[in-house]
């Protein structure tokens, strides 16, 4: 299997130099203001729930999720999951990620066209992702191009996810640093610290995004799709 080390392999390298630098960011960012204290008298739950009141949403829970920055929404359950160090913490660092999720839960409510796109496509997304690569990897070794090109559609719902995800992980940034400022949360000298986080959390979906589309056009130019089109 040639194929799976062939030169085409340094196409992906520039997303995994970039997704390595975007988490080194991020884990900066985080570490570095979740040790200075908001002035304000919140915590990140507080903060959240402040955020999700002032724009009339009162129906999402708070609960607890184990781990370290595993901080989500679950529009299914109208559930926002916080870490304890961001649930209880009252760090500029845990504001902003909970505000973040916050913003999700805006989006849900108000029916945001790109967070709808990314619920709808999810089931389909966590199939293609555990079965396109064997799909690929099995049409190369019997050499049946059918099946090799099945795997490439399915990772190609993986791509989607990941585009579709950007359009969304920015608007949550965007309404909870507007709203960490209209509602007083964050002093404005401390809007830039949450912002810093939250950009540097971005930049992860990013990487993402690149890795994936550079991925699939690997996988094009491997099992010859592009050229047999053409």
């Amino acid at each position: 299997m040639y194929w799976f080390w062939d030169p085409t392999m340094l196409w992906v390298l520039p997303g995994m130099l970039l997704a390595l630098w975007a988490q080194s960011r991020v884990q900066g960012a985080y570490s570095r203001w979740s040790k200075t204290r908001c002035r304000g008298n919140f915590t990140g739950e507080t903060a959240a729930l402040a955020m999700l009141a002032s724009a009339g949403v009162r129906d999402v829970r708070v609960e607890r999720v184990s781990g370290t920055l595993s901080d989500n929404y679950d529009p299914s359950r109208r559930v926002l999951f916080l870490s304890d160090d961001v649930r209880q913490g009252d760090s500029i660092a845990a504001i902003g990620v909970a505000m973040h999720e916050a913003g999700h839960a805006l989006q849900h409510a108000e029916g945001y066209a790109p967070l709808r796109l990314r619920t709808a496509v999810v089931p389909t997304v966590n199939i293609g992702s555990r079965l396109a690569w064997p799909v690929f990897l099995l049409g190369m070794f019997f050499r049946w191009q059918p099946l090799v090109e099945a795997g490439v559609i399915l990772f190609a719902l993986t791509v989607l996810f990941a585009l579709v995800s950007l359009p969304v992980e920015f608007n949550a940034s965007s309404r909870a640093l507007a709203a960490a400022e209209q509602g007083g949360i964050l002093a404005q000298d401390e809007i830039p610290g949450a912002k810093s986080v939250l950009s540097a959390a971005a930049m992860t979906y990013v990487a993402t995004a690149v890795t994936a589309v550079l991925q699939l056009l690997r996988l094009l130019a491997i099992s010859g799709m592009g050229r047999r089109r053409r």
